[in-house]
């Protein structure tokens, strides 16, 4: 466990076998999943936490160098409304980065337990073209443009 409470896991590329990516939901009119094709992606993902956590840990840093440096700022208002501004920002990518490590470790979670692929809506197939692309993606097309239009 890292110091962002998101328990990082990691899937060792090789040790997947090719039962292991034809047990994945593929899209209706996509071919089944090669072994080499769930390695790379596998591989992408672990580099992905990789850089997410250093990321994280990076910018959680900076956020709290920050928040204490900020502390007499003096009482200049535009100082504080300044400062204030700069830990939105910080703030918003703190967050925004450890979302996306949680999705890229949700995704290796996955992939481990044999359902990556299939649309958390309506539980077919996301699309191979799709999870390529972004590897992350845990609804269709279909369903995401849908959940976008709420």
């Amino acid at each position: 466990m890292t110091s962002t409470d998101v328990t990082v896991i990691v899937i060792d590329p090789a040790e997947l076998k090719a039962a292991d990516a034809k047990k994945l939901a593929v899209r209706e009119g996509d071919d089944s999943w090669k072994l080499a094709e769930l390695r790379e992606l596998v591989t992408t993902l672990n580099s992905d936490v990789a850089r997410l956590v250093e990321e994280y840990e990076g910018v959680e840093h900076e956020l709290d160098d920050l928040l204490h440096t900020s502390e007499g700022a003096g009482d200049d208002q535009a100082d504080v409304g300044s400062s204030a501004l700069e830990r939105e920002q910080e703030m918003s990518i703190v967050n925004n980065t450890r979302d996306m490590l949680e999705q890229s470790v949700d995704a290796l979670r996955r992939v481990g337990k044999g359902v990556y692929g299939t649309c958390a809506s309506c539980g077919e197939g996301i699309g191979k073209a799709r999870l390529q692309a972004f590897p992350r993606a845990t609804h269709c097309v279909a369903c995401k443009q849908r959940e976008e239009r709420r």
